[in-house]
């Protein structure tokens, strides 16, 4: 049994949690002390708790100095910092804080202090990579893509969507400007574009569009000539967000309003909270399609195709998208510490993934609760 700390306990991270507590001793850290005790609560008490401020480095580095392992799951604009304050801890940890720097930058940090640094490690980035690392063994790659959303099962208008996150982070992803590889070059849109209609027979049509997932694998895998991740929603919601972006709500620099100064984004953020919190028994469906395609050592054109399509699990009162998110960076933690993956540096998905007991591993985890990926494979 090994003791491990995961870094804020909200919907993810307490999923994360309560699912390793069942083989080690865990403690889940947060800011907000009545998330703490809910989180405790649901796990039947079997979990510890820390009220803890990430961006104290030196509170953070004392916090996590007694773990045997760290799972980091902070909102996305305290992650760069807070993964490198971990790693300058000398502490190995798995990261699902989603930031949108690159984490590439601190694999040298991680050699000098001797740690390994999963990261990205949810579902998508996570999965999706974790599958493309392990076919880049198989086949000479050209083409993937991953389409993939969490969405709501009923459509409230007007926005027919709820979010798992903060609605900053989803803003965050609305905003950056999204990047694919197109015939061996980066092409950088903006966000939410090319919008596209595709069908799923689970739900029906759903819209994809634009959006910067493909994050570490423009630098790992960029002998793949064409690669492309895009976003999916209900059919609507991405004209209702472009009317706002260009309104300006999402704009960042702060406007005075009655003698007070707030930012449009802010404004928009708490206003959104509300719109787009997901409840915590609300029905909700993750699905996602990945397609990668090459040929084989003998020649052999391939496609592959992975889908997954899961839903909120009423008996443990956990969404798909935390389910689908969290088991795989658990499934990330298990493998680590049972020495499949020993390695030391910064390490996105597809750089596991790509060793073949890794990969089964994954998929073994999630099936066994029941975050099922199906596989078709067609010659081409």
């Amino acid at each position: 049994m090994s003791k491990i700390i995961v870094l804020g306990a909200g919907m993810v991270g307490s999923a994360m949690a309560i699912d390793l507590s069942k083989n080690h001793e865990v403690t889940v850290s947060d800011m907000n002390t009545e998330v703490l005790d809910k989180v405790k609560a649901k796990s039947n008490n079997t979990l510890n708790t820390l009220t803890l401020d990430v961006t104290d480095k030196t509170a953070l580095s004392s916090a996590i100095s007694p773990f045997d392992l760290v799972i980091c799951a902070v909102p996305g604009f305290l992650g760069f910092n807070t993964l490198k304050t971990i790693i300058e801890s000398g502490k190995n940890v798995i990261d699902i804080s989603f930031f949108p720097e690159n984490s590439l930058d601190l694999d040298a940090l991680a050699k000098q202090h001797n740690v390994t640094a999963i990261v990205d490690c949810g579902v998508a980035p996570g999965m999706d990579n974790i599958i493309l690392g392990y076919y880049n063994e198989k086949l000479k790659l050209t083409d993937f893509e991953c389409l993939v959303g969490g969405l709501p099962k009923v459509k409230k208008m007007p926005f027919c969507y709820k979010a798992p996150f903060s609605p900053v982070d989803v803003i965050e992803e609305y905003t950056r400007p999204a990047r694919y590889v197109e015939n061996g070059h980066e092409v950088i849109k903006p966000a939410m574009s090319d919008v596209e209609h595709v069908q799923f027979k689970e739900v029906g049509t759903l819209e994809s569009f634009n959006s910067d997932g493909l994050r570490s694998i423009i630098h790992t895998m960029s002998h793949i000539p064409n690669m492309k991740e895009k976003t999916l929603r209900h059919p609507g919601h991405i004209d209702k967000i472009l009317t706002l972006k260009e309104a300006g709500f999402f704009d960042t620099e702060k406007i005075a309003i009655n003698g007070t100064e707030v930012s449009p984004l802010d404004f928009t953020s708490k206003v959104l909270f509300k719109e787009w919190k997901l409840g915590e028994t609300e029905d909700e469906f993750t699905i996602m399609r990945i397609t990668v395609e090459g040929t084989n050592e003998n020649g052999k054109k391939k496609k592959v195709v992975y889908t997954l399509y899961d839903e909120y699990d009423p008996e443990t009162q956990t969404s798909s998208m935390a389910r689908s998110t969290g088991y795989t960076a658990t499934a990330a933690a298990n493998l680590f510490l049972e020495g499949l993956f020993e390695e030391k540096g910064v390490f996105p998905p597809e750089l596991v993934g790509k060793h073949e007991a890794c990969f089964n591993y994954f998929l073994k985890y999630l099936k066994e609760r029941n975050v099922i990926y199906k596989m078709e494979e067609i010659d081409l």
